[in-house]
């Protein structure tokens, strides 16, 4: 998935979509490999520009840059991964205020991830990416998805949840957008 297009009333929203993801950061040549392992040593808020590694600062451009946050996460230990957690976690809050964020989780078990989720929305809250309220939850995703992502059965009721999701994360997006070019932000 690199861009989504959808209608909210009049308005056809076109979205570009970069996928973030805490393997590949942490990589030898990621984003916040060199300076720092997966755990958080150096936030790239406490550094002097001049220190921060440029393909660190391409990174944090394109979170500055997004209008909203789509986070897809297991459950790890009934909570939030620890390479989530530290990829977030490295860029401050100001990066990421004032703009919606969406939850999607999952785990093997029947309870599809939402531990985790609830330890989402509160560090989503603290970094000012406001969490909105429907969540997606996925049990058992290896029965419902192919090894590269594609549903066994698109009309699984457990897939039914993105859309609703997907259509208030994109509301809020040009919501807080059109405030943030009105007023500023905070």
């Amino acid at each position: 998935l690199a861009s989504r297009k959808e209608s909210l009333g009049s308005d056809t929203i076109q979205h570009d979509i970069t996928i973030v993801d805490p393997l590949e950061v942490f990589a030898e040549g990621g984003a916040l490999s060199g300076f720092t392992g997966g755990e958080l040593r150096a936030p790239v808020f406490f550094m002097k520009p001049d220190d921060i590694p440029e393909a660190t600062k391409q990174l944090q451009a394109k979170i500055q840059a997004a209008d909203c946050y789509l986070i897809v996460s297991p459950e790890y230990n009934h909570s939030i991964p620890p390479a989530l957690s530290s990829v977030m976690g490295h860029f401050g809050g100001s990066n990421y205020k004032c703009k919606p964020s969406g939850i999607v989780t999952y785990s093997p078990g029947p309870f599809a991830g939402m531990r985790a989720a609830m330890a989402i929305q509160v560090m989503c809250h603290e970094l000012g990416c406001l969490p909105v309220s429907k969540l997606c939850g996925l049990p058992s995703p290896n029965d419902m998805l192919e090894a590269d992502g594609t549903p066994k059965d698109g009309e699984h009721r457990m897939l039914n949840q993105l859309p609703e999701l997907l259509t208030q994360l994109e509301w809020m997006a040009v919501a807080m957008k059109n405030q943030r070019e009105k007023t500023g932000s905070f």
